[in-house]
């Protein structure tokens, strides 16, 4: 195995981790505000067939990029409404609301099937995209890359570092105690919602206009329930949120380097080796209670209402 080789694995883990980065960040701030939203699957095809549909049919991955936060926004309201407002339960709606979002998806990219898009270009940083060895692995990515390290910093500031983000984590240990102190718990749920809902739709555009750059029905092929355990996995904290992801990220590109590597193992059981992880991943962190629990909030998955 040469260096260009392992350059290549690298980046190409860094790209298979972006959408699951994207996704992840938002999930983590929905959830910290004590909101369980499982529909993570649908509102990431949702936001794949809506950027790819926008894109081929005006020529702008901008518009189209616009077009998935919002869609997938949308979707996270009618979350918020039917949860936060109409009190459902959020389990039982977020799992409808993931299968809403398949066969919408589905639906709405009939036509899109087969056609082709240009692909999201590289950025490469001036200057330090033309270090040997460390250029090409770690500045010629475009800029949906770049950005996901952008959200984590700005979710981690936000989180530690800001008084709205420490009214959003009291909400989502004690929203009770914080309506008594005058929070507006309701309000700043939805605004949390609608934040996954927008991170989960540009992960999906990521998908089909970058990694790779196409509509195929069900292409998120489960990313959205590996969002789900990667932000328990990482105790609900941003930076084992990011490092995670590029762990799921190498596992994801392993199996598909492995066979053109030489490495005799059956392709079905490399396909299983991302779902398979996760698995593993869950399992040996529920061993221990203490961990499970470990910065989970108190009020996940509770419903709230002002008057109750």
């Amino acid at each position: 195995m040469n260096i260009d080789t392992l350059i290549l694995i690298f980046a190409s883990t860094v790209a298979a981790a972006t959408p699951l980065i994207l996704a992840a960040l938002g999930v983590l701030v929905n959830e910290r505000a004590g909101v369980l939203n499982l529909g993570v699957e649908g509102m990431m095809l949702v936001g794949a067939v809506t950027a790819f549909g926008v894109g081929v049919t005006s020529g702008s991955l901008f518009l189209g990029y616009v077009a998935a936060m919002s869609a997938g926004a949308a979707m996270a309201l009618l979350f918020g409404l039917l949860t936060l407002t109409l009190q459902t339960n959020q389990v039982a709606t977020g799992l409808a609301l993931a299968l809403f979002g398949v066969g919408l998806s589905a639906f709405v990219g009939q036509p899109f099937v087969g056609l082709p898009i240009e692909r999201v270009p590289a950025v490469p940083i001036p200057l330090l995209a033309d270090i040997p060895v460390l250029g090409p692995a770690l500045f010629r990515y475009d800029l949906l890359v770049y950005l996901s390290i952008a959200l984590y910093a700005a979710v981690s500031w936000f989180l530690y570092r800001s008084a709205a983000g420490l009214r959003l984590r009291a909400i989502g240990e004690a929203p009770g105690v914080a309506h008594s102190l005058g929070y507006p718990v309701v309000r700043i749920r939805y605004l949390a919602v609608m934040f996954g809902g927008a991170t989960s739709g540009l992960a999906g555009a990521y998908l089909s206009t970058a990694l790779t750059p196409m509509w195929v029905e069900g292409m998120s092929a489960g990313r959205g329930w590996i969002v789900l355990a990667l932000v328990v996995f990482a105790t609900w904290r941003p930076l084992r949120v990011l490092l995670g992801a590029y762990l799921f990220g190498g596992v994801t590109v392993l199996q598909l380097h492995a066979q053109g590597l030489g490495v005799d193992v059956p392709s079905e059981f490399l396909s299983m080796l991302p779902y398979l992880a996760t698995i593993v991943v869950l399992v040996l962190i529920c061993r221990n209670p203490k961990t499970i629990l470990l910065n989970q909030p108190a009020s996940l998955g509770r419903s709230f209402h002002p008057d109750g």
